[in-house]
């Protein structure tokens, strides 16, 4: 059966790289600037990452130990790169994200991602359809109108402009209501 995205309720995992500590120390600093600012508090129950796979629902064990083994192929024959993130962007007013520069990089590792997963869990996880914006995500969904425009002004100061090296693929599993990084495979490991 072909699964749809998942509902918040019902969301089990996703699939992203995590931000170097550098980058999510910045990050999160405007994570608090928005909490400060405007009451955001949806960035706090997630790592840094940019998505690769959008959360979806997948309890069964054997699914999840076939979803680990079609990530670790993945990243053993992916190559790390270094992505660059300058600036700010939103997504209209509902999320405001550090861009991430295009690189065809990031499709590739995507869809070898997602080609991997479909071997292994034929129709049990479909390809997000939209189309594919790496970036950092600072707040969403509980944004207020009057926030976006104020919020990339302040940010643009920030003049953010930083390399980071994308060397792995992160599983996020949600747990008591928050992201957290059940592991992380190195991009080109053999192990």
């Amino acid at each position: 059966m072909d699964q749809p995205y998942a509902r918040a309720s019902t969301q089990t995992h996703f699939i992203g790289v995590l931000a170097n500590d550098e980058l999510a120390d910045t990050l999160g600093q405007c994570r608090l600037w928005m909490g400060e600012n405007f009451g955001c508090r949806s960035g706090f129950s997630t790592p840094v990452h940019v998505t690769l796979v959008p959360p979806f629902a997948l309890a069964d064990r054997e699914d999840l130990e076939s979803l680990s083994h079609a990530i670790a192929s993945c990243a053993q024959n992916a190559a790390s790169f270094i992505a660059r993130v300058s600036g700010f962007g939103t997504f209209g007013e509902r999320t405001v994200f550090a861009r991430v520069e295009p690189d065809p990089r990031w499709t590739e590792l995507r869809d070898a991602l997602y080609a991997s997963i479909a071997r292994a869990l034929p129709g049990k996880i479909r390809k997000d359809a939209r189309p594919f914006l790496p970036h950092l995500t600072v707040a969403n969904r509980d944004i207020p109108a009057i926030a976006v425009p104020r919020a990339l002004e302040y940010f643009t100061r920030l003049d953010l402009d930083e390399d980071f090296t994308v060397d792995h693929i992160a599983l996020f599993a949600r747990r008591d209501g928050s992201w957290t990084t059940e592991h992380a495979w190195s991009l080109g490991d053999e192990e």
